[in-house]
């Protein structure tokens, strides 16, 4: 059993290490700001995912209506937008 659970930990924290988010390029920024004028929204803290699916997420971006996190798929294009 112990080193079953040994493996498991060790599984758990490459998995961990491997999903870790990456600051956007300058280039990316922009086509992010663009994408969240549509919405009406700005700020917040962006990130690039770099598992397989390339999308971006946005933290903390304000709205007219409030705070939300906001995640883009790789074409910048709206996945998912949950108020904070």
């Amino acid at each position: 059993m112990k080193p079953f659970l040994m493996a498991f930990a060790v599984a758990l924290v490459s998995s961990t290490v491997a999903l870790a988010d990456t600051p956007v390029t300058p280039a990316e920024a922009e086509k992010i700001k663009a994408a969240l004028e549509v919405f009406g929204c700005t700020g917040g803290k962006m990130e690039k995912e770099t598992e397989a699916s390339g999308y971006f997420e946005v933290d903390d971006a304000k709205c007219k209506d409030g705070q939300y996190d906001i995640k883009l798929d790789k074409d910048f294009k709206l996945i998912a937008m949950t108020r904070d």
